[in-house]
């Protein structure tokens, strides 16, 4: 299946990065960085699948070198935390082979970076894990037409009234900063984001794979999702290696569920497509000549399923177990026309939602109780260690803080986080709050029962279409040999 990925980076010197590293990195390349004089060897790296650098118009040829290209933008930026790159990492279609993978985001790159001034720096990365994916490297600066590097912004005089520069009291003009692009604009990762989408689906479509992805969160999608909750650095590592961990064993539980919801929602939107290709919609006054069934829509519809009981009891018809079924769901529900069946299968839909929203407001509820049970504990187990190296020498701090350091660690973790989690109170109710989280693990129990009744109430439903769907089948029969018969 498909997946959407996209996620975007600054490179900044300010927090200790270099494009050349960064291109180095991605590329498998070995580079010197003139700036510094540092040589980044990633030569050894494996899993690079194809690079390649795209350039404007106006960029120097000589840029089709990565080391020419990155030093280049290294030696413009002066400034300690000048950004000096941005990143895009996008996921690639594994349904897709490499070379299409790889039109796919040159058409991308070149659509939405290149054709507006930026130079971009291509790696697509696959281990064979099932995981293919590109990075692509972009400049900030523009370029001008002369080939060089232009700049990122200018200053602008601010006007007063009259028309007239605004003047300061140190005798300077009152300025503003303009930038001559908009690439650092906020609606633009959204436009970057939805063109990837666009252009992924497009690929998929012309190779006749039905799968789609789409940008927007599952919230926007209307999709409610648990979010699973955050590892953390020990049990991420934990996990990587294969051992399990309380909280690893939290997001597969998660995602369980999520798969759940995501059947139960997809099953009932093709019960309500249906019921409404079939000519039910919100009036229940129909004609029957005006809709697009062959069932008699004003006839009862349990009194449909008596009769089809009856007809087929003493043939030991291998559909009689399926009519006695729909019937006592229909009877259950008081059931008797095609729109209360609508009205019934809309209202599985809103319990649905209602349900999954109330399982993911508990989830969440659970997980901030549990990061407060947890820190509370790590602040006091080693609250005497921290209290002995306050109480140490200057002299020796050092050397405690070193043999101790895991455990300091651990408890300035804990006390910054209780300290923003807490709020006006200070107390450490722990035993509170491992009672109130039971009581949460049990709502949250009832709740996912509730899915799974809902998931056989959809099945029920599903019962229903396909008797339903049977008697259309035979309806259509009986009809044409009647216009045989007549015809004849």
């Amino acid at each position: 299946m498909a997946i959407y990925h996209l996620c975007i980076k600054i490179i900044s010197r300010g927090k200790g990065k270099s494009a050349v590293a960064a291109s180095a990195y991605r590329s498998g390349e070995k580079i010197k960085n003139e700036y510094d004089g540092i040589v980044h060897d990633f030569t050894r790296k494996g899993g690079i699948a194809h690079t390649e650098i795209l350039l404007p118009q106006n960029a120097p040829q000589e840029f089709s070198d990565r080391g020419t290209l990155w030093n280049s933008v290294e030696k413009i930026e002066k400034s300690k935390n000048s950004q000096l790159a941005r990143e895009i990492e996008v996921a690639l279609p594994k349904e897709l082979d490499r070379e299409k993978q790889i039109n796919l985001v040159r058409e991308y790159v070149k659509e939405n970076f290149v054709k507006v001034g930026m130079c971009a720096d291509i790696a697509l990365h696959d281990k064979n894990d099932g995981n293919p994916h590109c990075h692509i490297l972009l400049t900030m600066r523009p370029l001008n037409e002369d080939t060089t590097w232009g700049a990122k912004s200018k200053k602008e005089y601010i006007l007063d009234e009259n028309g007239e520069k605004v003047k300061l009291k140190n005798g300077n003009y009152k300025t503003r900063k303009i930038n001559t692009t908009d690439w650092n604009e906020q609606d633009k990762a959204e436009e970057w984001r939805k063109a990837w989408a666009d252009i992924t689906n497009k690929y998929l479509e012309e190779n006749s794979i039905q799968d789609k992805v789409d940008h927007r969160s599952y919230q926007r999608q209307g999709i409610e999702q648990i979010p699973t909750i955050h590892l953390g650095v020990s049990a991420t590592q934990m996990e990587k290696k294969g051992i399990a961990t309380d909280r690893g064993n939290i997001n597969r539980e998660i995602k369980h569920q999520n798969a759940i919801l995501r059947e139960i929602s997809r099953r009932i939107k093709v019960l309500l497509n249906w019921i409404r290709g079939i000519g039910i919609g919100k009036e229940e006054k129909r004609e029957h000549e005006n809709t697009k069934s062959t069932l008699p829509l004003k006839e009862n519809l349990q009194s449909i399923f008596e009769n089809l009981i009856r007809k087929n009891a003493d043939n030991n018809n291998a559909d009689l177990e399926k009519y006695i079924e729909s019937y006592q769901l229909l009877k259950e529900k008081n059931i008797t026309s095609l729109f209360e069946l609508k009205e019934s299968i809309t209202d599985l839909r809103d319990k649905n939602y209602k349900t999954t929203r109330a399982l993911k407001d508990t989830e969440k509820k659970i997980d901030e109780k549990t990061q407060l049970i947890d820190q509370s504990e790590k602040y006091l187990k080693n609250k005497d260690t921290y209290k002995a190296y306050t109480k140490t020498k200057k002299s020796r701090q050092k050397d405690f803080y070193n043999e101790h350091r895991a455990e300091l660690i651990l408890f300035e973790s804990a006390k910054r986080y209780l300290k923003d989690h807490l709020g006006e109170s200070k107390t450490l109710a722990i035993s509170k709050w491992k009672s109130e989280l039971a009581t949460l693990k049990k709502e949250k129990k009832s709740l996912y029962n509730q899915i799974l009744e809902i998931r056989e109430e959809v099945e029920q439903a599903e019962k229903v279409k396909v008797c339903i769907e049977q008697l259309q089948v035979q309806e259509k029969q009986l009809s044409q040999v009647k216009r045989n018969e007549l015809d004849l």
